[in-house]
């Protein structure tokens, strides 16, 4: 159930000031930072480590030593037929060699004779290993060495992630901005066309102007009333999609509440926030952009899983080798004439599987290196696309500033004239349209400078860390 974000809360979390009476300003990097610790997309993105440590345990699990305890025993009419006892300690190690001691014992009327053994039991020590498949390459070797670079490969990815719900809270914020600039724009000049009606019925109560110009100032101010509610409406849904963004610390949802502004000088907290600042074209490196980063430790595990599958081409060759003791506590017993030893070969005639996993691992590896070779291109150019737009919008904003100031020149100067009486209601409205226009579209395109700036930190995919 949604709440809505309490007083106190935002006092403790947002900064106040003074450019708005009784209103609260939300900080854009201190929202920033509330979005990065308290948003359920930014939390998930702790998880996706988490499973690589998890996987990563999961991997060397392969090494871990093992007991195995196989009993025996069938006793029927009287008659104990037989009692086999076989313990086995086993430790794995790297290039599938394996160490093994063994414990065995056994009893009964009817035990086949090469289960006879001494009374006390007989215990073994040995290794077994793989000289053809498995040696170089097993799935254990495989298996650790893939769970080591996804873990690395996870660290990139929460880093993609943190910077796209950022870049969409940021992209939120900016709408919001541009929603509430709008609806102060509509509202001054709600204002002054009050202001200017007011002033011209009373002079036509005097018989200074014709009566017929009050009509033409209360069409001017009944639009201005009109755009304002539009920009109201407008304003309270870009809060509504800001307040997707906004949680609390147990997993609820939070609402602005009605008095909370946006920060309406951005101009410097932006590259702050985002830790864009100082980061000119030439300092953009792209092996170490997350994404690429990403995409390299892709390419390594299915490396590793390509290499695992051209093995399996080797025949299987296993060999084994146990000391035989009855007394173990005495090193000197394990001599080479007691021994067991084993060989096993195997190999498929045709290996029809093993040819085909081969093809599709060599597949799977050229498919990630052409999407990484893809996303190195398009990364770069998109970065230096965007930084030409953020130098085409300074230069954009710097000439609507000076066409605001012309427009606001231009209607000051109408209505000298007309209070002279040497100009017409229709061209100061004409003028303060203009002038409306004007600043609708400074508005907009701050919008977009910001959103470019938004961008920018998308392409880089910065996970800030003063926030």
């Amino acid at each position: 159930m949604k709440r809505s974000l309490s007083l106190f809360l935002l006092l403790c979390t947002f900064s106040l000031t003074g450019q708005v009476a009784d209103s609260l300003v939300l900080n854009f990097r201190e929202y920033l930072g509330y979005v990065k610790k308290y948003h359920p997309i930014a939390r998930q993105a702790d998880l996706v480590i988490a499973i690589g440590e998890a996987n990563l345990m999961k991997a060397r699990g392969g090494f871990d030593p093992k007991v195995e305890v196989d009993y025996n025993r069938k006793q029927f009419k009287g008659t104990e037929y037989y009692d086999r006892l076989n313990a086995t300690f086993k430790i794995p190690t790297w290039y599938g060699i394996e160490l093994k001691g063994n414990f065995e014992q056994t009893e009964g009327e009817f035990l086949n004779p090469d289960e006879t053994l001494p009374d006390d039991g007989l215990y073994s020590a040995g290794v077994s290993f793989s000289l053809g498949r498995g040696f170089l390459a097993n799935e254990r070797m495989a298996t650790l060495r893939k769970a080591k670079f996804f873990r690395e490969q996870t660290l990139a990815d929460r880093d993609l992630l943190i910077n796209d719900i950022l870049f969409n809270a940021s992209v939120a914020y900016f709408d919001w901005l541009q929603a509430y600039n709008e609806r102060e724009i509509f509202s001054q000049f709600l204002e002054n066309a009050l202001i200017r009606f007011e002033g011209i019925k009373a002079r036509a109560i005097a018989g200074d102007i014709a009566s017929i110009d009050t009509v033409e100032a209360k069409i001017a101010y009944q639009n201005r009333a009109l755009s304002l509610t539009q920009a109201e409406v407008n304003l309270r849904n870009k809060a509504l999609e800001l307040s997707n963004f906004l949680w609390m610390a147990n997993d609820v949802p939070v609402e602005l509440r009605e008095g909370v502004i946006p920060d309406t000088s951005l101009q410097g907290e932006i590259d702050l926030a985002l830790e864009i600042l100082g980061l000119p074209l030439d300092s953009f490196t792209l092996e170490n952009h997350p994404k690429i980063v990403s995409l390299g430790l892709k390419i390594d595990q299915l490396t590793i899983d390509k290499r695992l599958k051209t093995n399996q081409l080797l025949p299987r060759i296993d060999l084994e080798y146990n000391f035989l003791t009855e007394t173990p506590e005495l090193l000197n017993s394990f001599e080479d004439q007691n021994y067991k030893g084993g060989l096993n070969i195997s190999l498929p005639l045709f290996l029809r599987k093993e040819r085909g996993e081969l093809k599709l691992a060599k597949f799977k590896l050229r498919d990630a290196e052409y999407e990484y070779a893809n996303a190195s291109v398009t990364i770069a150019n998109k970065v230096i696309a965007i930084y030409n737009e953020l130098d085409s919008f300074e230069e954009q904003n710097r000439l609507v500033f000076d066409i605001v100031d012309n427009y606001n020149t231009l209607l000051e100067g109408e209505e000298r004239k007309f209070s002279f009486g040497e100009s017409s209601l229709f061209l100061i409205n004409s003028r303060e349209s203009r002038l409306i226009d004007a600043r609708l579209k400074q508005n907009e395109l701050q919008n977009k400078y910001f959103k470019a700036k938004a961008k920018l930190f998308q392409s880089l995919a910065i996970n800030p860390e003063g926030i």
